[in-house]
């Protein structure tokens, strides 16, 4: 993998430390929690995510340790000794359950599901956050940006621009889930497989005597590969009469054709529908444009809506950075505790009805209709509760609940895959080109009005009715005990 801290067991917020130490000094560390990693909505993201980074949370949570030298730092922040002995003999114990990477998924459902002793499920906590936050935040961004191009190729452009070397890897390969077709990283290309992109820079052509001698340079040295930057000087009287020069000394001649040209400034829609002309009256149609200079999906869409000539596009720092986006609104709250033997479900309360929890321990499911085999909903159940086998189910608005709907002629799918078994991984992940052509298929189970970039159509993640009437339940305890 890449070259990383061996310290991620140590990527928890002070807080948590905390917490953890005063777990054990009141005797409830081994008290059994669950947890749900979800996100809130954002009209920034749009109206569905891509879930992306399980593979990288499953190889950090397998190598979770606490060594001599982390143990004496935690010694040195004054933390008791009866939470240093439990660090050195430190076992991986939890359960987790996590929806699989390259599925659409919704604000408010579980997307990562934790079981375990309390303390060690809360010390996870921030390591799971930023896996998850990021990487599904940049395949969510890629998502976007590739159904904004319509079928043209999207390159991952970005690294220079993202935040760390991990950021720039990590990034990469959740824009190729989300959809990408290649990356200019060639840490990612190597780790992951993902086809790599490399072409000329204004560099290139500025070190040769002439922008003619740099384009017949490059075609001599990758004559199967040949896509020429035309923009360094004067695009339409210059790079463009340069590159058909070139393409017609060095490429055809010798049995070869241009894979394409580049350019990186000025209008593009207008710049790429003059040189498709020249192009073509060149005797070169099969040249392809490629576009690139801070894209995004809004300016991608805004240019073909113009009538642009782009076959391809490298999109970098708004991608890497999401950069209308760069925050993914992940949480992770408790949905419920184990005393006594008996399973206690918990509720966050806030003025902001948003931020209300949704309590215990939940099964998610994606309800399919069978006919057209777009996804009807989602529904968070009770862990007792199997709809798989049901020929019809009464969905309802968890926020209007007198707004009902009976489905019939569905298949329900659990969302939420075993990925820990008491602190062992089980998950094999796919390689990364399957979860991309799955991201694919399943966005291709959404209702366009779903995927929209403004105003998305609302999809519903609902409740089942027990599941509904327990969180009805928690909310009347929970506010009647505050007037005591």
């Amino acid at each position: 993998m890449i070259s990383k801290s061996d310290k991620y067991s140590l990527m928890m917020d002070f807080y948590e430390l905390a917490l953890a130490n005063g777990f054990i000094s009141n005797g409830i560390d081994d008290t059994l929690a669950w947890f749900d990693l979800f996100f809130r909505p954002s009209q920034q993201i749009g109206g569905f995510c891509i879930m992306a980074g399980v593979q990288q949370m499953c190889e950090t949570l397998r190598d979770l340790h606490f060594d001599a030298e982390d143990i004496e730092f935690f010694r040195q922040q004054g933390v008791s000794e009866a939470f240093l002995s439990y660090l050195a003999d430190f076992e991986f114990k939890c359960d987790i359950w996590a929806v699989p990477e390259g599925t659409p998924v919704f604000a408010g459902e579980p997307i990562v599901k934790v079981k375990g002793p309390v303390l060690q499920a809360l010390m996870i906590e921030t390591m799971l956050l930023i896996t998850i936050n990021h990487q599904t935040l940049i395949a969510t961004k890629a998502n976007r940006i590739v159904r904004a191009a319509q079928g043209r190729s999207i390159v991952e452009f970005g690294s220079r621009r993202a935040h760390g070397a991990d950021a720039a890897v990590y990034g990469a390969r959740s824009a190729y889930i989300g959809g990408c077709t290649a990356t200019s990283n060639v840490v990612a290309a190597k780790e992951f497989g993902i086809p790599l992109y490399g072409g000329m820079s204004h560099t290139w052509i500025q070190l040769f005597d002439s922008e003619l001698d740099a384009f017949c340079a490059y075609a001599r040295e990758y004559p199967d590969n040949c896509i020429l930057l035309v923009d360094t000087y004067d695009t339409i009287n210059s790079g463009i009469p340069n590159a058909i020069e070139a393409f017609k000394r060095e490429l055809v001649p010798n049995g070869y054709r241009p894979k394409g040209i580049r350019i990186d400034s000025g209008d593009l829609a207008y710049l790429s529908k003059k040189i498709r002309k020249m192009l073509n009256e060149a005797g070169f149609p099969d040249c392809d444009i490629y576009a690139s200079n801070s894209l995004d999906e809004f300016i991608i869409r805004e240019m073909l809506g113009h009538g642009a000539r782009v076959d391809g596009f490298l999109v970098g720092e708004r991608l890497i950075t999401s950069a209308d986006a760069p925050v993914f609104s992940g949480v992770y709250k408790l949905a419920a505790v184990e005393k006594n033997g008996e399973i206690k479900n918990c509720i966050k309360l806030s003025e902001n009805v948003s931020k209300i929890t949704t309590p215990c321990p939940k099964l998610l499911w994606r309800l399919f209709d069978m006919e057209t085999g777009k996804a009807i909903a989602d529904l968070l159940t009770l862990e007792n509760e199997d709809i798989s086998e049901k020929d019809e189910y009464e969905l309802f608005d968890p926020d209007y609940s007198w707004k009902r709907k009976n489905v019939t002629n569905f298949v329900a799918r659990q969302l939420l895959v075993p990925v820990f078994e008491n602190g062992k991984c089980v998950y094999i992940s796919p390689d990364v080109s399957d979860i991309r052509t799955y991201c694919a298929e399943q966005v291709d189970t959404l209702w366009e009005e779903v995927l929209r970039f403004e105003y998305p159509h609302n999809y519903y993640v609902d409740l089942s009715e027990n599941l509904w009437n327990e969180k009805q339940r928690l909310i009347k305890e929970s506010r009647n005990s505050d007037k005591h």
